[in-house]
């Protein structure tokens, strides 16, 4: 279980979120549904480990969030891959099994050996995707997966999300009520920083 608890960060003055709380339930889809600078991003990102919250507290599986800082790097996407599966535990004996199973899931084979910065906005997001799915996590935080896409790749992640719900708890940000409506079974709705609704679909 995910829980969000009086989750507030401030820049400056400014609230971008204000005491937000929530739960996620075991190998559950839940959507994190707001318009843009509804404050979606900087909560993922605070779920995630990149930024500090103001106050509140994030934790998965009953440990706290902000003793597991995230580590990015720039460098060529198989490679990328193969550092991500060793910093997640995953047996050297298996990594390559598993970098190679996740390019194809998210079809970036083509770009393995191009550097993630010259990547496209739509190679980059399933870039992200992969390194998600090494290690077989059972917790996925998707910051709008399927932005930058063509429309038959959205439908393809899509999908691939929806498989990924017996064996993952997942939390899917968008602004799109169509991408959350395709994939979720409950909705967090925010706006200006503030959760508005929690319900079903």
């Amino acid at each position: 279980m995910i829980e969000i608890k009086n989750l507030t960060k401030f820049y400056g003055r400014n609230a971008a979120v204000k005491n937000l709380s929530f739960t996620v339930n075991d190998n559950e889809i839940l959507g994190f549904l707001g318009p843009n600078g509804a404050g979606k991003s900087t909560t993922m990102n605070i779920i995630t480990g990149f930024l500090p919250s103001t106050s509140g507290t994030v934790t998965i599986n009953g440990l706290d969030i902000s003793e597991n800082p995230p580590v990015y790097l720039d460098m060529k996407v198989k490679e990328y891959l193969k550092f991500v599966a060793g910093i997640k535990g995953v047996k050297r004996n298996e990594r390559n099994q598993q970098v190679e199973s996740a390019m194809e899931k998210l079809k970036i084979k083509d770009v393995e050996k191009r550097l993630i910065r010259n990547l496209s906005k739509g190679y980059r997001q399933r870039v992200g995707f992969a390194q998600a799915l090494l290690g077989d996590p059972k917790y996925l935080i998707l910051d709008e997966p399927t932005v930058g896409l063509d429309p038959n790749q959205v439908i393809e992640v899509r999908n691939l999300i929806k498989s990924l719900k017996k064996d993952h708890t997942i939390i899917l940000s968008s602004h799109i009520l169509a991408e959350i409506q395709a994939v979720c079974e409950r909705v967090v709705i925010i706006s200006h920083g503030e959760i508005r609704a929690v319900d079903s679909i």
